[in-house]
């Protein structure tokens, strides 16, 4: 057995390895540093074979990204050692590599490069004329910089199973099909090794399925993965386990051999029950509302109202139209203004500005969290949502006491003042639900809030949902999985390929 920091009452097997594996990465007793000399990690070690497949697991900021930095050579290695024994035999062989970030192809949360930056591009566009000198098709990305025949793109893309949209414009894909892109460009790459961070992260359990298997052939056909990954998602198809926690390890070992902490899928609250439908005066109202792109339906005859008070569960697969539905509601979508859609009373395109709209909403949601990139700390950031910008603005005391509040309940004030972009994807999404929460709105608008939060911060903010926040809020809360939902979450919507399948 194999006692492991901070894991005193855990134990693991050590780690097998068969005879003539080669070691392609290793860290032994390191204290890893970020380039400005924050601690990363303590007394890190760990050892990546040929012929190993790992998931790398743990709650939020436990380090799981940063591994993938070390494992490219992006941090500082201040006590133990680092080694790249694979770097080493490909120079040997008589390729040059200058850097391990050069073999380590890496798909993370979004998309920041040279290829596509979220920072020149705003919201709207995924649904608004793109100016063709600032578009991007999914075929120019994923060949953009490589050297390929046009069968081997392609191939490439249908393997991911993303062959269809290759003439679409990058910007306007939905998550799962961006993520899937990028691991399509990644492979035509040929990286030596694929870090995979929360590849299932925004799909549903069919997406999820589907995503799975077609990483999973990748590994079969010999490319060496490290999927960073919900401690309750290891798929099959990995070998071992690598559990980080405050930035330690606690848990390395095979798969068979790994039980995540009990407790860490959160706590299972059932479906909503149906409710009669509330008293009290129309948040939302649609009628016959219909959004069409290139003659494709992706609404179709929606009428729906919602009341104050009302909580409603959005639910639907991957492409049923819930993105769509929100961008009506908050203004974002210009068909809102060529349909029958009323937010408070005010029928759009009735002479309020978009600020007027979102000035009453409160919303956090994957698309905005892409698009989050001003160079703020984290307390400015979550302020923000005072004034529904993505800039900093001067905050009163009464609302500087508000963030101060809601980190205090999150357990986030000793990060308070770092830089947003240099914290965990799931530090992040913590501060943009405060961000939704700050200025206690009449309509909340929550999609896929727990994205990549563990069981313990998401049943936190259940808890605020259900305990704190007043009973004339009206909630509309976006999700794949209905575990996730809110105790006073009794309403349900059900969208199927853009059609109301439920309502109820």
């Amino acid at each position: 057995m194999e006692k492991l920091p901070g894991g005193a009452n855990r134990t693991d097997g050590p780690q097998p390895r068969a005879e003539g594996h080669s070691v392609l990465f290793r860290v032994d007793a390191a204290t890893v540093v970020r380039p400005a000399g924050e601690v990363v990690f303590r007394e890190l070690s760990w050892t990546f074979h040929e012929g190993e497949t790992w998931a790398v697991v743990g709650p939020v900021a436990s380090g799981k990204t940063a591994l993938g930095d070390l494992m490219a050579g992006r941090l500082r290695v201040t006590n133990g050692t680092v080694e790249w024994p694979l770097v080493d035999r490909l120079r040997a062989a008589g390729r040059v590599v200058n850097w391990p970030s050069e073999i380590v192809g890496w798909v993370g949360f979004k998309e920041e490069s040279r290829l596509f930056s979220y920072t020149r591009h705003y919201y709207q566009q995924r649904f608004n004329f793109i100016e063709p000198n600032d578009d991007l098709t999914l075929d120019a990305f994923l060949r953009s910089g490589l050297t390929v025949a046009d069968e081997t793109v392609r191939a490439a893309a249908a393997r991911l199973g993303i062959a269809e949209l290759l003439p679409l414009s990058f910007i306007k894909l939905s998550n799962g099909q961006t993520r899937r892109a990028r691991i399509a460009r990644s492979l035509l790459a040929h990286p030596e090794i694929l870090v995979l961070d929360e590849p299932f992260v925004g799909l549903d359990l069919d997406g999820r399925r589907e995503a799975s298997e077609i990483i999973g052939r990748i590994t079969a056909a010999g490319v060496r993965v490290v999927l960073i990954t919900a401690r309750d998602r290891v798929p099959d198809w990995v070998t071992h386990v690598l559990e980080l926690t405050d930035r330690r390890a606690t848990f390395r070992g095979t798969r068979n051999l790994y039980q995540p902490p009990a407790g860490v899928t959160g706590t299972m609250h059932p479906a909503p029950r149906s409710a009669a439908a509330g008293v009290g005066e129309p948040v939302i109202e649609m009628r016959n509302v219909n959004v069409t792109y290139g003659g494709k339906a992706i609404l179709r005859g929606i009428d729906w109202t919602v009341r104050a008070g009302e909580r409603w569960a959005v639910v639907g697969p991957n492409g049923s139209g819930k993105t769509t539905l929100l961008s009506l509601i908050c203004g974002d979508h210009p068909q809102a203004y060529s349909n029958d859609v009323a937010v408070f009373g005010r029928r759009r395109g009735g002479g309020e500005s978009i600020w007027d709209i979102k000035r009453r909403i409160g919303l956090v949601s994957p698309e905005l969290h892409f698009y989050f990139s001003e160079p703020l700390t984290a307390d400015r950031a979550a302020a923000t949502g005072f004034f529904d910008v993505l800039v900093a603005r001067r905050t009163t005391p009464e609302q500087d006491a508000t963030v101060r509040d809601l980190f205090d309940y999150f357990g986030v004030a000793e990060v308070a003042d770092r830089p947003f972009a240099r914290l965990s994807t799931g530090q992040q999404r913590i501060f943009l639900l405060i961000r939704a929460l700050v200025k206690d709105p009449p309509l909340l608008i929550l999609d896929e809030p727990f994205q990549v939060l563990d069981a313990q911060t998401a049943e936190r903010a259940r808890a605020w949902i259900d305990e704190r926040l007043a009973a004339d809020r009206t909630v509309l809360f976006v999700t794949h999985n209905e575990s996730e939902l809110p105790r006073t979450v009794t309403r349900r919507l059900r969208l199927n390929e853009g059609v109301m399948v439920e309502v109820r």
